[in-house]
């Protein structure tokens, strides 16, 4: 997997989707869209932030049709370049870039060469889009590229530095550049501002964990801006924004950092990656590297206590007086749930009612997260908010 092309197995993990799914990213953005459309939450497209200015009571943002709108927070959700990081004055310290990539959908008057290429630099590749009448080219530059916009003439240097020939490139659909640069906001937060997905943290883009982590910042910091803005919890709480999820983002930057690395094809990184492949091939380290490449064994430290304290929940398939259901159907309305695995009807949370969802469950199986292994059931859990 990634961009050092390792396989890696995941069939035996203790999770419902045990294998790797990739789509391309339009699909991801009209999936989301769709879901955005459900929501009763107003937007405003085609307008972007071009300034603000916080007080102790909220934030007064400045659009770039002129107009304004007062929050009471604001999350800069605005890519690397962003603003709203650069205008609250978080500095972005890390690496600059090593390699830059280009990506598109072209036509091609000459047939390519179809499939994966490893460079000195690292992995090319040629593939066909859904409709066959395109094709899609992920190329390394032979030099570091500049900016975010290159041109068709970019594209066509790059395939003859690889290929020997452009193949006749034309008719782009689209055309883009990543960099393997990695950065990491210095705080995740100053006072009424917070930063989330690229705003935070840049890095390249290997198996998708910039949107995986990009959309566990949201969730982590969704419910907990809706907790202070109901007055449900105190202000504190989003401090534990930054706690949680920077440790997340640098981890991440450093392992695709490592990745980038190993898709390189000279002849050292070959050994090394042929190393690697060995040490994968072993239960233990390919576990290890799957479940923090997948995500699955994101752990927030709240203390001392049961093994599953602070982890992903699993989702289970449960057993209630009102028949089978799965724990993720309980977490749609971004509440907390009590599971209560003992005896129904021995936990009082009358003082939490409004604020908790409780249900008696029964659960025979295997308690078992990936590396962790299987741990002594509870006899109860509170899961906390995971989507909306």
């Amino acid at each position: 997997m990634g961009f050092s092309f390792i396989p890696l197995d995941i069939s035996d993990f203790p999770t419902r989707h045990n294998y790797w799914l990739a789509l391309w990213q339009n699909h991801i953005e009209r999936i989301m869209a769709d879901r955005v459309g459900e929501l009763l939450v107003k937007f405003y497209r085609g307008r972007e932030a071009t300034g603000f200015a916080q007080d102790d009571d909220g934030v007064d943002v400045e659009l770039s049709d002129g107009a304004s709108l007062r929050a009471k927070y604001l999350v800069g959700c605005d890519g690397g370049r962003s603003l709203i990081r650069k205008k609250a004055g978080i500095e972005f310290p890390g690496w600059d870039a090593s390699t830059s990539y280009l990506i598109a959908e072209v036509e091609m008057a000459e047939e390519p060469a179809w499939g994966v290429r490893r460079g000195e630099k690292g992995v090319n590749a040629l593939g066909k889009p859904e409709d066959g009448k395109r094709v899609r080219v992920v190329l390394v530059e032979p030099h570091v590229g500049k900016g975010d916009e290159p041109s068709l003439s970019d594209l066509r240097d790059a395939l003859i530095a690889v290929y020997g020939t452009d193949f006749g490139v034309r008719n782009p659909i689209w055309l883009s550049r990543f960099t393997d640069m990695a950065r990491q906001a210095a705080s995740y937060r100053n006072r009424r501002v917070l930063l989330a997905g690229d705003a935070a943290h840049v890095h390249a883009p290997a198996d998708g964990q910039g949107l995986n982590i990009g959309v566990q910042d949201a969730v982590n910091l969704g419910w907990k801006l809706a907790q202070v803005i109901k007055g449900t919890s105190p202000e504190s709480l989003l401090d534990s924004y930054h706690a949680e999820r920077r440790p997340i983002g640098a981890r991440v930057l450093r392992l695709t950092m490592a990745q980038t690395a190993l898709g390189r094809g000279e002849d050292r990184t070959e050994a090394l990656r042929e190393t690697m492949t060995e040490l994968l091939r072993m239960d233990e380290p390919r576990k290890r590297y799957a479940a923090m490449m997948s995500g699955l064994d994101v752990h927030y430290d709240p203390g001392e206590g049961h093994p599953l304290l602070g982890r992903r929940m699993p989702d289970l398939d449960l057993v209630t007086a009102a028949g089978p259901l799965r724990v993720f159907s309980l977490l749609h309305e971004a509440r907390p749930v009590l599971l209560n695995l003992g005896e129904p009807g021995n936990l009082d949370i009358t003082p939490w009612a409004d604020r908790i969802q409780q249900i008696d469950v029964r659960y025979a199986g295997t308690w078992e997260l990936p590396v962790l292994g299987a741990v002594t059931a509870p006899t109860a859990m509170l899961i906390r908010p995971w989507r909306s």
